[in-house]
């Protein structure tokens, strides 16, 4: 995987392939960062990464100015790589070893990106469950928006507060924002 912008712009990072992981691809972290970066200043925002995996999103964050990030995954081996490249790069991650719900229903601090990568394989449901925690437990700032990555054969468009999806290649980010009344 390479950090595509920033302080760390072509870093090459090479995870231990005994990671159960899928980083996102360049190409779909490209078009993603392309529509952040006309959104928000990435000195100013907090950052939750839930199924973090091997950090690439978090890193990208970092790269680009972004002090608050927190990067939640349940395996051990994501969290010390984390831990490892955030150390070595200077980078402020702080590194949470959790099952995601579990910590959606327990964390209070709120965030102004909430980037999620669960398994491509999930079912409607425990996809559904991300936002409903996000919404239910108030986890974003105002003007903030979730991010939920998934595959073109997975649809969120009919959960509430979806707002849009952008494809890239294979991959799919819908994004979910509060409603306002």
């Amino acid at each position: 995987m390479r950090i595509i912008s920033g302080k760390y712009k072509g870093k090459r990072l090479q995870a231990p392939k005994k990671l159960p992981v899928r980083p996102t691809t360049d190409m779909a972290k490209e078009g993603l960062f392309n529509i952040l970066n006309h959104h928000y200043a990435f000195s100013e925002v907090t950052l939750l990464d839930l199924f973090a995996g091997t950090g690439n999103i978090s890193y990208e964050f970092a790269s680009r100015g972004t002090e608050h990030i927190t990067a939640v995954d349940a395996h051990y081996g994501c969290v010390g790589y984390i831990k490892s490249v955030a150390k070595e790069l200077d980078f402020s991650i702080d590194t949470i070893k959790s099952d995601v719900y579990n910590y959606l229903e327990k964390v209070k601090k709120t965030s102004d990106i909430i980037f999620a990568d669960p398994p491509y394989d999930f079912t409607a449901e425990e996809f559904a469950k991300i936002p409903a925690l996000v919404f239910e437990n108030e986890l974003l700032n105002d003007d903030g928006v979730l991010i939920i990555e998934h595959s073109k054969h997975t649809s969120l468009e009919d959960l509430p507060n979806f707002r849009n999806s952008r494809k890239y290649g294979g991959s799919v980010f819908s994004f979910f924002e509060k409603t306002t009344t």
